[in-house]
């Protein structure tokens, strides 16, 4: 008997649930809260809740997180410094106000196209490293030619001793602009990701689990440790990913579409003959277009934990996670006599962050770059629930929200106030917390809308809901945009949107919404056991599924004789011959495939091998410029005899 062990550590919960195979039955899982900013101690709380017996006949641990996805949604990763090479059209705003664009660059066939400002990167790279904690760095046609973000990247080495990833590293896809913004988001989540890793193998390992140890991506299958730690942010929307698998999984359905209600956001996605349905371009997360591929789904910055706030007679919904009122007064004893004195603030200032309901409490991130004031306002709130009255009464002011921003974005204060949680509190479809406060929150916001509580209480629920409907429908119907879609469901109309595939729920209190979805949507909703931990399950369900992409370019075009490059995570290889290249990148793909599914302890003669190539052409003539091949392999179930 084989014992596999799956950790979701998503943006409210930690989860743990131990899988035995052959025979895929679940046979332990716990639920405990997500420890934040430092998630370890919510995966030592899941861990705590199993039988150390168990634990120890554990062969694969593989974990999934909310971590990267939450980071870019919410502000909060680390600062970078962004160097572009070339002739780049800079289409939006940057991320980061730390970045610098050089002489430099390729052309489309890999021939340099400038040479590189070697003096502009060494001062830039003077200039930023004592306010960032890694570079990135993108250069024009990289993928043709890696060599000046090679050079970019030894320069800053060697100045900073900091951490540079080059785009060419994480995409070999065109989009010269997506590539940086690809690059930018793992050199941010370098030192979250290492920091939650190593914490994670280290309480394995400390409880004598000598596991393999996998990390789910976001094109649902898995890797181990050291490539997670190398390309983070591969593992953005692998809490989706995780809750697609998962649902799959227990609801033992091969298609089905899924809704999963975690506490930042609400993610829709479908799979079909047990395969993730896959983004055709780069996954997009916070509003960012990046080349990381991911499975496709459709997101909302609403989750369980989402801030409710009211302001000029209207209910806001996020797109902040924040603490639930109900868990804040569990974790506080005293929080419920702060929550009754607390005022009402004047209407001049009711806001996102000034709210009858809003507190802060300082988390344990160190500050980094602060002017004077915000390290004022930071020293006046505490690690326990802090009012906007009892920061004015300590810094003589109110604060300004733009500072109270500023905190939050870099993780050193988090908000406390009312949430959809809270609601299901108040009519008490879930009490996993205290009520008590749930309904104080819910009667100083509800004549702020002139409703009464419980009132109050069910529009939440009602537009939660209304929400999910219509994050499901978007999907389905891409060219219609969410907006319109979601004024739908506000009509009264006897109109019923019908889906054709079963919609199975996933996520903590979804029970609560069950009803709700099937006045809503015309479909088989499935509810199905072990819901608020199918994130973890798929985590080890995801193990049966991956994905090689292998590149194939010529080394430059019109040449007398062709030359190709085969790129592929082994490396580069060149051929002469095209057919030479293609066959390589199949057998590498399917080797890869073998060998992962041996080391994940899964049989080889199981998997079933798809692949797939598509050849692009020069517009208007036969000249090849690429080729793709996928190689898919997906371990199939095999029923053993008793």
């Amino acid at each position: 008997m084989k014992l596999n062990l799956g950790i979701d550590a998503g943006g409210t919960y930690t989860d743990a649930v131990i899988v035995r195979s052959p025979d895929d039955l679940i046979i332990a899982s716990c639920k405990a809260l997500t420890t934040y900013p430092n998630p370890l101690e919510g995966i030592r709380e899941a861990l705590d809740g199993i039988d150390l017996e168990i634990l120890s006949q554990i062969d694969v641990v593989s974990v999934s997180t909310t971590l990267s996805t939450n980071t870019i949604l919410e502000g909060t990763g680390f600062p970078v410094g962004l160097v572009l090479v070339g002739d780049y059209f800079i289409s939006a705003e940057l991320p980061t106000e730390h970045f610098i664009q050089v002489r430099g660059g390729h052309d489309h066939k890999g021939g340099e196209a400038e040479p590189l400002d070697e003096n502009a990167v060494r001062e830039f790279a003077q200039r930023a490293k004592e306010n960032v904690s890694a570079f990135a760095v993108s250069s024009y046609f990289s993928i043709r030619n890696p060599e000046h973000e090679l050079r970019v990247k030894e320069i800053i080495r060697n100045i900073t001793g900091m951490p540079v990833v080059c785009a060419h590293e994480l995409s070999q896809d065109l989009g010269a602009f997506e590539r940086a913004v690809t690059a930018f988001f793992n050199a941010q989540l370098l030192p979250i990701t290492e920091k939650f890793m190593t914490s994670v193998e280290s309480e394995i390992r400390n409880r004598g689990m000598e596991s393999k140890i996998f990390m789910l991506k976001c094109d649902g299958s898995v890797v181990g440790i050291k490539s997670a730690l190398e390309k983070p942010i591969e593992s953005i929307f692998s809490g989706p990913a995780g809750s697609l698998i998962g649902a799959s999984f227990l609801s033992k359905r091969n298609s089905c579409a899924v809704i999963d209600v975690g506490g930042t956001s609400t993610d829709v996605s479908v799979i079909t003959d047990g395969v993730p349905e896959m983004s055709e371009s780069g996954a997009v997360v916070g509003g960012w277009k990046t080349r990381v591929k991911a499975i496709r789904m459709e997101t909302s910055a609403l989750g369980g934990d989402s801030d409710i706030w009211v302001a000029s007679g209207k209910v806001n919904f996020g797109p902040r996670r924040v603490i639930p009122l109900c868990r804040a007064a569990a974790q506080f004893p005293k929080f419920i006599e702060q929550l009754a004195a607390n005022p009402m603030p004047s209407k001049a200032l009711l806001g996102r962050n000034f709210q009858p309901t809003k507190f802060y409490i300082r988390t344990g991130y160190e500050p980094l770059e602060l002017t004077d004031l915000e390290t004022e306002i930071l020293n006046a709130i505490p690690a326990e629930p802090t009012s906007l009255k009892e920061i004015r009464s300590r810094i003589n002011k109110y604060p300004a929200s733009k500072h109270l921003d500023t905190l939050m974005q870099k993780r050193l204060i988090q908000p406390i106030s009312f949430t959809p949680t809270d609601a299901l509190h108040v009519l008490g479809d879930y009490t996993e917390y205290n009520a008590e406060a749930s309904r104080a929150g819910a009667q100083l916001l509800a004549p702020l809308y002139k409703m009464e509580a419980k009132e109050f209480a069910y529009y939440v629920k009602r537009e939660f809901a209304k929400n999910m409907a219509a994050d499901l429908v978007s999907f389905f119907l891409e060219k219609i945009s969410r907006e319109e879609i979601r004024n739908i469901f506000d009509a009264e109309s006897p109109i019923q949107f019908k889906v054709h595939v079963p919609v199975v729920l996933i996520g903590g209190p979804v029970v609560a919404y069950l009803e709700e979805m099937k006045t809503l949507i015309d479909a088989e909703i499935i509810l199905p056991e072990f819901a608020n931990v199918g994130n973890a399950a798929g985590a080890l369900a995801a193990k049966g599924i991956r994905r090689v992409e292998i590149l194939i370019r010529p080394a430059s075009m019109g040449a007398p004789e062709w030359e190709f490059y085969v790129y592929s995570e082994k490396g580069r290889k060149n051929f002469y011959e095209y057919e030479d290249a293609v066959e390589y990148a199949i057998s590498i793909g399917k080797d890869t495939i073998y060998e992962y599914m041996k080391e994940a302890d899964l049989d080889p003669d199981s998997v079933k091998i798809d692949i797939k190539k598509d050849e692009v052409l020069l517009e208007g003539h036969d000249t090849l410029v690429e080729t793709k091949i996928v190689v898919l392999g997906v371990a199939e179930h095999i029923e053993e005899d008793e």
